[in-house]
């Protein structure tokens, strides 16, 4: 099948604090082909006011739909799914089979292995790719590096206030409000992380990915009441390169709960696509 015309508009899945942010981006670089946004048929008003909003005063197209046909009608060069975990599933199979190269926010989800599969025969059926950004994380080109010369070790760790762990199974583990010292919530492997704390998997599934896999990479989350930002913590043992990162996230100041770095990841996949020189 015919790749997507590399000039066709964005497609994105979703509108919610990442995708909001990730078009103002685009425009404020110039992205040209248009922007075409695919929500539910409730959200379309809404969607329609913001996105008209963001691309104020620009030259370059942009539209809300409801259907995933009228997204592959467009011919998009590119889909970003930024929705979360069941819009990957719902969505990311039918684009890559109709050509469409897929760059994926959510990469927890690709801790089900029949997701996984089913996305990647998808891919092979459409002639198409899927991305998966750095998102939150860096230092992804050494550890996939790393793991062509053999990796022995990789362990994650996610530390966040004791608050941000609400609403997740911490709250059934811990007394969050009563922690005094910084706490481990959880210990065990990317995939276990990414089925029990999928709102928290995305960088911890990126590493496991990038490097020895879902049940070989180590996670541990830690509620800490000594610190008041997102830290995400990795280090690597290999054959070709031993190397630790640290990296404290600085929140979306439309969700806080989102690291803007997760945006302007997806934005420089996206960008990159039509640049002549990739770094």
């Amino acid at each position: 099948m015919k790749r997507a015309d590399a000039q066709g508009p964005v497609a994105l899945i979703g509108f919610g604090a990442i995708g909001r942010t990730l078009v103002d981006a685009l425009c404020n670089e110039g992205i040209a082909g248009g922007i075409v946004v695919l929500v539910r048929e409730d959200k379309v008003a809404e969607a329609q006011t913001d996105l008209k909003r963001i691309v104020a005063g620009r030259s370059e197209p942009a539209r809300v739909v409801s259907h995933l046909d009228d997204v592959i009608k467009a011919q998009p060069r590119v889909v970003v799914e930024c929705a979360g975990h069941a819009a990957l599933g719902q969505f990311g199979g039918s684009v890559l089979a109709a050509g469409i190269d897929l760059i994926v926010a959510s990469v927890g989800a690709l801790a089900d292995d029949e997701l996984l599969d089913g996305i990647r025969k998808a891919a092979i059926e459409g002639n198409a790719q899927i991305t998966l950004p750095a998102g939150a994380i860096g230092g992804i080109d050494a550890l996939a590096a790393a793991r062509i010369a053999g990796i022995e070790q990789v362990v994650y760790i996610g530390r966040k206030p004791p608050q941000a762990w609400a609403g997740s199974p911490a709250e059934a583990a811990v007394d969050l409000s009563g922690i005094t010292k910084e706490t481990v919530i959880f210990e065990d492997t990317a995939r276990q992380a990414a089925r029990r704390y999928p709102k928290n998997a995305n960088v911890a599934a990126t590493l496991a990915l990038a490097g020895i896999g879902m049940d070989r990479t180590d996670v541990r989350l830690i509620a800490d009441p000594g610190v008041t930002t997102n830290t995400h913590e990795y280090r690597v043992v290999s054959s070709a390169v031993d190397f630790s990162m640290v990296l404290t996230g600085k929140p979306s100041l439309l969700n806080p709960k989102t690291s803007q770095l997760t945006v302007f990841s997806l934005a420089r996949a996206v960008l990159q696509r039509s640049d002549r020189i990739v770094i």
